[in-house]
C-alpha cells in the first residue's frame, strides 16, 4: 500500500503559477503509475494528467494541455503538477492517485490510492 500527501495550494490570480506537490510512502514509488485528478463544488471529480512509472509516457486532459505539466522523481517518491496561466476554472480541490500497475490511465477508477486533496483557488 502507499500512502500519498498533496501540498502546495493556495490562492493565486488568474495568469499565476502554481506547482503541486504528491509525497508517497510505503511501497515502492516507481512500481505506480499517477494521477491528478480535480473536484469543483458540485461537480464530479475530473482527470487532469497522468504519467507512466518511468514518467515517458504523460496524458493531459485537454482543458489544461500547454498550460499544466506532470513529472515525478522517483529517486524522492515525489510527484508534481506546474500549473501555468491559471484560470478561475481551474478553481477545484485537486487529488493525488496511484496506481497498482506502472501503466497510466485517465479514468479515476483505475486508481487504488488517494491523497486526501489540496485546495487551488484562481481569482479572476
Amino acid at each position: 500500500q502507499v500512502q500519498l500527501v498533496e501540498s502546495g495550494g493556495g490562492l493565486v490570480q488568474a495568469g499565476g503559477s502554481l506547482r503541486l506537490s504528491c509525497a508517497a510512502s510505503g511501497r515502492t514509488f516507481s512500481n505506480y503509475a499517477m494521477g491528478w485528478f480535480r473536484q469543483a463544488p458540485g461537480k464530479e471529480r475530473q482527470f487532469v494528467a497522468a504519467l507512466s512509472w518511468s514518467g515517458a509516457s504523460r496524458y493531459y486532459a485537454d482543458s489544461v494541455k500547454g498550460r499544466f505539466t506532470i513529472s515525478r522523481d522517483n529517486a524522492n517518491n515525489t510527484m508534481y503538477l506546474q500549473m501555468n496561466t491559471l484560470k478561475p476554472e481551474d478553481t477545484a480541490v485537486y487529488y493525488c492517485a496511484a496506481r497498482n500497475t506502472g501503466v497510466a490511465h485517465t479514468s479515476l477508477r483505475e486508481y487504488e490510492y488517494w491523497g486526501q486533496g489540496t485546495q487551488v483557488t484562481v481569482s479572476s
